[in-house]
């Protein structure tokens, strides 16, 4: 059986040549492959760290199972699609939901759990059915609507938890990270997340030093005299050990806010195929279904034991389009990489003790950064928002997704915010769909396109 575990050299291991690319198949030296390998760790790093924080999920076990969730992708794809997966953020907002209604780490955890159940079974319609009925399921209208949501709908927890820790701090780190986003080139401009942090640490640092302990709320709301940056768990933390594990616990109330992230997780790995397959040259669309249901599958692994779920990671479609390197070998390398990581709890500690501040200000953009991923989507596909069918059920569906609008059934059962959004942006704009004026359906929604992503142009959604 083949599982894409065997490489052919590639020329003589050292560059690709003029014009060429190292295939999925193919690999340099192992100098070079698992430099290649701590190269993609790096460029995860950003997001597959602080998305457990924000979630409140242990960070150690995020990047060990985010090397474990990329060994069981690679595995599945046969090694025909290179990818490294790591925790989304699309969980982000979800996960804020859930605590903010009294949830725990497990309730969270058995959320998303049931979300990779869904998205495993998305994987094997698909692979069964075709991608066409992506489309017919969630167009582009309805798919950029809920990714947009989704990202708004985190704007209340960075404007009430993390940026009133240390508001001078949050803006510094705000505008050092996007300059760093628009101004950086190439390997930087991906890993510009990572520097802000970096920037943000040493800010909190140097302004413990020179204005001493902050007279402002912490990480649990209250407002006391506390120091921004507080290594003193560093210190405690052994070189060497297991993360914390748990098991999930699973409440209706939220599998029901969590379940609508599958429509962003199936738009992000429809894009990381078709980027991927763009790049090397070799179409991958019979490659989608295995791809979102080895997703759901290495999602459903992590979080059976406490860790955060994972979708396949457009940094790393960026370091492979600047090295020119699409082997499979540097990912696996990458994962033993991250497998390494995540037994060190001195470094946990370190990504514990980001200053709240500094989460401040990158959440102003990367939250901001989620919710125009839907944006994008919509151009891609070149959505029409004159049209009142694509209008009404979008404009209604987010405006409820982040008002936090609630509808209540009875005194132990209500719906809100993300899932009540998301219900009325598909539920919508299907019903309208059949009862509007042949005019305004101006698609038809199984079309001989393989997904609703297949606009000239289409570039991945992000993690």
């Amino acid at each position: 059986m083949d599982l894409g575990v065997r490489w052919t050299l590639h020329g003589d291991g050292r560059t690709p040549a003029p014009g060429a690319v190292v295939r999925p198949d193919e690999r340099l030296s192992w100098p070079r492959t698992f430099g290649l390998g701590a190269q993609h760790v790096v460029a995860m790093f950003g997001a597959s760290f602080v998305a457990p924080v924000l979630m409140g999920l242990d960070p150690n076990l995020a990047i060990m199972m985010s090397g474990v969730a990329t060994v069981i992708f690679l595995l599945s794809t046969r090694g025909r699609v290179p990818s490294y997966l790591g925790c989304s953020l699309s969980f982000v907002g979800v996960a804020a939901v859930i605590r903010a209604q009294g949830g725990t780490s497990a309730t969270v955890t058995g959320a998303c759990f049931v979300v990779g159940v869904a998205l495993f079974l998305v994987g094997l319609a698909v692979q069964r059915f075709g991608a066409r009925i992506i489309h017919a399921a969630m167009p582009p209208i309805v798919t950029g609507a809920v990714v947009m949501l989704i990202g708004f709908n985190l704007a209340p927890v960075t404007a009430s938890t993390y940026w009133p820790q240390d508001q001078w701090t949050a803006l510094l780190t705000m505008l050092v990270t996007g300059a760093a986003v628009v101004c950086l080139r190439g390997f930087w401009s991906r890993i510009a997340i990572f520097l802000g942090l970096l920037f943000g640490y040493a800010v909190s640092w140097a302004f413990d030093r020179i204005f001493g302990r902050i007279h402002a709320a912490d990480a649990g709301g209250e407002v006391t005299d506390h120091w921004r940056l507080d290594l003193s768990g560093v210190g405690e933390a052994d070189w060497i050990g297991l993360p914390s594990f748990h098991g999930p616990s699973f409440q209706w109330s939220a599998i029901l806010v969590a379940l609508p992230v599958v429509i962003a997780l199936v738009a992000e790995n429809a894009g990381h195929v078709k980027a991927v397959g763009e790049m090397t040259g070799d179409p991958l669309d019979d490659e989608l279904g295995t791809a979102i249901s080895a997703d759901g599958a290495a999602s459903m692994l992590s979080t059976a034991v406490g860790g955060p779920p994972n979708t396949t990671y457009s940094e790393n479609i960026g370091v492979m389009a600047a090295t020119r390197v699409y082997s499979t070998a540097a990912y696996w390398a990458a994962a033993g990489f991250a497998l390494l990581f995540g037994l060190c709890p001195k470094f946990g500690a370190v990504v514990a003790a980001i200053p709240g501040g500094v989460l401040g200000g990158i959440t102003v953009i990367l939250y901001g950064m989620i919710g125009l991923l839907g944006a994008q989507i919509w151009l891609n596909a070149r959505v029409d928002l004159r049209n009142p069918l694509n209008l009404v059920p979008a404009a209604a569906g987010i405006i409820i997704g982040i008002g936090g609008v609630t509808l209540k059934f009875t005194d132990n059962f209500s719906l809100n915010g993300i899932a009540l959004g998301t219900i009325v942006v598909i539920t919508g704009y299907h019903a309208l769909r059949a009862m509007a004026p042949a005019h305004l359906r101006q698609e038809p929604l199984l079309d001989s396109g393989t997904s609703a992503y297949d606009g000239p142009g289409d570039q991945p959604a992000s993690s």
